[in-house]
């Protein structure tokens, strides 16, 4: 895969995150709106309450993305059983990147870049670890929508288990909760292929408040609805699959799908006996969770945290057709589908995938993190960032350094 098909197909993802696909505007600090007198008044503090409101700001972000676990009420993803060992041999990043006409180094992109933590593997092995800014090998960091891509691997699993009889199937078979709104007639695939139709634009202006940024507020902020309750209400804008658009809305519907056939459980129950235990990861993960304690649901959108390194075991297990530490996790056609574009603007996505050119696919999360993985050169990144809220500069040049990083033969 060239370098110039990677740079283009991510600078297509700077584009559509400055459109405010991935919510960058909410990540703006903004005053508490005025009581809704129809809702239940929120039991968050309001000091915790304004630092929800802050916690992507730049100031702050590179402690809070580490944190949130301060922050939220969690809900664990336990590990159990052997870690999947990751063989290691550590190189100096010695290679360079071009942006903007000028060469760079690998050290110089870390701190230009906004990076709390990156890791490199070529065919399985770790050539590259790094922690910075007191991060270590023990902490948890929010991956934002790379969240997205893990409820796809869930569903994935629900699927081969017969949990969910076809992506054909419309999500009111299952959720019957959302007869009558946008969602009615929508099928579970074009769901997962963010090509739902229904009228929930990803803006968060919080001056002037959307249907995103209300709900933003009060099933993450205040605590008093959960996140896809939205969804009972959401209007129809599009006929279902016919329009890409990308909302988090969706996801959330696929993670109260995966709650209802889970069998009584929990998402996060359920990511730990399908996926957490299987992968071998080495640390509890967790979701943050949205709506009023004990009845909220973890946020399958954005919420899920876990460490650098178990990250990278999500990518090397994609990398390795959905097999991990002795277990088939989900199935290699699972993979195979879910990372191939299925239409929609620019390059393409999957199912819950980025899918920016050629054969490398990656899980994107707000303000720059990063699950990279390029079947073609056996390479996974995995970066972990504090992007200033809307900048788009280190998204383009992160473009240039995960090419280059694929490209690298370490010696």
């Amino acid at each position: 895969m060239s370098s110039k098909r990677v740079r283009n197909g991510t600078l297509f993802l700077a584009a559509t995150l400055t459109a405010g696909v991935i919510a960058a505007s909410a990540a703006l600090a903004y005053p508490a709106p005025p009581p809704d007198p129809s809702l239940p008044k929120s039991t968050v503090p309001p000091t915790v309450q304004d630092l929800r409101r802050k916690m992507n700001d730049a100031d702050v972000n590179a402690l809070t993305f580490r944190d949130m676990d301060q922050l939220f009420t969690t809900r664990t993803v336990a590990r159990s059983g052997p870690v999947w060992a990751l063989p290691q041999s550590q190189h100096p990043l010695d290679f360079s990147y071009t942006y903007q006409g000028q060469q760079y180094t690998a050290e110089q992109f870390l701190e230009r870049t906004y990076t709390n933590a990156l890791l490199v593997m070529k065919d399985g092995r770790i050539v590259s670890e790094i922690y910075r800014n007191n991060t270590t090998d023990q902490t948890r960091f929010i991956g934002w929508s790379m969240t997205k891509s893990i409820t796809s691997i869930l569903i994935g699993c629900a699927v081969q288990e017969g949990r969910i009889k076809s992506l054909d199937d419309r999500i009111t078979q299952y959720l019957p909760e959302l007869k009558g709104g946008g969602y009615d007639g929508v099928t579970i695939r074009q769901i997962l292929q963010m090509r739902s139709g229904v009228d929930y634009e990803e803006r968060y202006d919080f001056a002037n408040p959307g249907i995103a940024a209300r709900n933003h507020e009060l099933a993450l902020v205040e605590n008093v609805v959960r996140f896809a309750d939205a969804a009972r209400t959401v209007k129809r804008i599009h006929p279902p699959g016919e329009v890409w658009q990308y909302k988090t809305l969706d996801t959330a519907v696929l993670g109260w799908l995966l709650e209802r056939v889970s069998g009584g459980s929990t998402l996060a129950a359920y990511a730990a006996q399908r996926l957490w235990e299987p992968l071998g990861a080495e640390r509890d993960g967790f979701f943050i969770m949205d709506g009023p304690p004990g009845t909220g649901r973890e946020f399958s959108g954005a919420g899920f945290n876990a460490t650098l390194r178990d990250f990278a075991r999500i990518g090397q297990m994609m990398l390795q057709e959905g097999q991990a530490n002795g277990h088939q996790i989900v199935s290699p056609e699972w993979v195979r589908e879910s990372t191939k574009p299925t239409g929609g603007p620019g390059p393409g996505y999957g199912y819950q995938w980025w899918v920016p050119g050629g054969q490398a696919f990656q899980a994107i999360g707000l303000q720059g993190q990063y699950i990279f993985v390029d079947p073609a050169t056996r390479t996974v990144v995995v970066k972990l960032s504090y992007f200033p809220p809307g900048a788009m500069e280190p998204h383009d040049e992160t473009a240039a350094f995960l090419a280059a990083a694929s490209a690298w033969t370490p010696r």
